[in-house]
């Protein structure tokens, strides 16, 4: 998608990627109404059923692939094909970057902890950004509620995604810390109620957790890579901050078809933050903050990180990418996207004791 500021078709627009060919970077959240009762047999033996748990609006724990079985169909569906189905072509651009996006090439480390998220939503292959946070299971990465679950482009028949893969350090078509599939999505109830209208009211929970099964070593990903990113709630918003990501799009034309936006590498943006408060017609909650950034669909779901030392590669993630902004030079809101005074933002919900810490809790203790 790239989510926006404005609407297309009276929908928002958010930073997930699909194929060109298929759905077009657009997508809606989640569909209002869904039934959520806890199940009454093993999560194994139904895969859609949800648990419901104590938290902000109550934490649904949703089982992805459990049984070796459902693990090994789940890599047996993501073929070489499928990925590169996920990558668009190059441009033939010269390179360019700026704070704003750039390619990455600092710390080891950080390209350890933060992956493409591959799954299948609606019928359609897609990809988001996750990332590792330090947790007690060591196998739980972080990112947003529409990378997880999510409606069609009406707003409606609510889903949660399946052949979902986390894949470390991604770079062009390889995996060279190994392939991690899902064992279960964890959103706030809330989220699922989404109308993909009223973002006042649902905005603010556009964050997930995925938790992983072990490698074919039988290692969690915190232990195969060597290394995870803390977690921040309740951080100031108004600080210097590094957003990563693996778009596959550029609101920037000179950086369309760039390897770091295409979904081939991995690519950030650095600097300081300013606070989106929606436009009059679709105002936002309030902790939607991210820094000056042209990454595209894709880049969903990637961390925002604060403290962040680029010599270590580590800080807090504090926040996650959902959707763009427009802000004039003098920090007022733009609504006009062909405005050429506009520059764009990406923006998402600072991570709360209230909402993400039940979400975390939840995913680092699951059984």
């Amino acid at each position: 998608m790239p989510k926006t500021s404005g609407r297309t078709g009276g929908h928002k627009r958010r930073t997930r990627g699909y194929p060109r060919h298929g759905i077009v970077l657009t997508a809606t959240a989640l569909a209002a109404g869904v039934a959520l009762s806890v199940p009454t047999g093993s999560a194994a033996a139904d895969p859609q059923s949800p648990s419901v748990l104590g938290g902000s609006g109550g934490v649904v724990t949703h089982p992805e692939a459990v049984t070796a079985a459902q693990r090994r169909a789940v890599l047996d569906h993501w073929t070489p094909e499928r990925l590169a189905a996920l990558t668009e072509p190059s441009s033939g651009n010269p390179p360019k970057a700026g704070p704003d996006g750039a390619p990455w090439g600092g710390s080891d480390t950080l390209t350890r902890t933060v992956g493409r998220l591959f799954f299948t939503d609606h019928g359609e292959d897609a990809s988001c950004t996750a990332t590792v946070v330090d947790s007690a299971d060591r196998s739980t990465v972080v990112t947003a509620g529409h990378c997880v679950n999510n409606t069609d482009l009406l707003g409606e028949d609510n889903q949660w995604a399946t052949n979902v893969m986390f894949v470390p350090g991604y770079r062009d078509g390889r995996a060279p810390y190994g392939k991690f599939v899902g064992r279960l999505g964890v959103a706030d109830a809330t989220w699922l109620r989404n109308d993909a209208i009223d973002s006042l009211k649902y905005d603010a929970y556009d964050q997930a957790f995925v938790v992983l099964n072990t490698d074919i070593r039988g290692r969690g990903v915190q232990d195969a890579v060597g290394a995870a990113q803390r977690i921040g709630f309740d951080r100031p918003g108004d600080q210097e901050v590094y957003e990563f990501g693996y778009p596959r799009s550029a609101s920037d034309p000179a950086r369309e078809g760039l390897p770091e936006y295409t979904g081939a590498r991995l690519a950030f943006c650095a600097g300081p933050t300013r606070e989106y408060p929606g436009t009059p017609d679709f105002p936002e909650p309030e902790g939607q903050w991210g820094n000056a950034c042209v990454m595209g669909g894709g880049s969903s779901g990637g961390p925002r990180i604060a403290g962040f030392d680029p010599t270590t590669g580590l800080g807090t993630v504090v926040g996650d990418n959902t959707q763009s902004a427009l802000f004039t030079s003098a920090g007022e809101v733009c609504e006009d996207s062909g405005d050429p005074a506009c520059s764009r933002y990406l923006v998402g919900p600072q991570f709360t004791s209230a909402i993400t810490r039940p979400l975390y809790e939840a995913a680092q203790h699951a059984d």
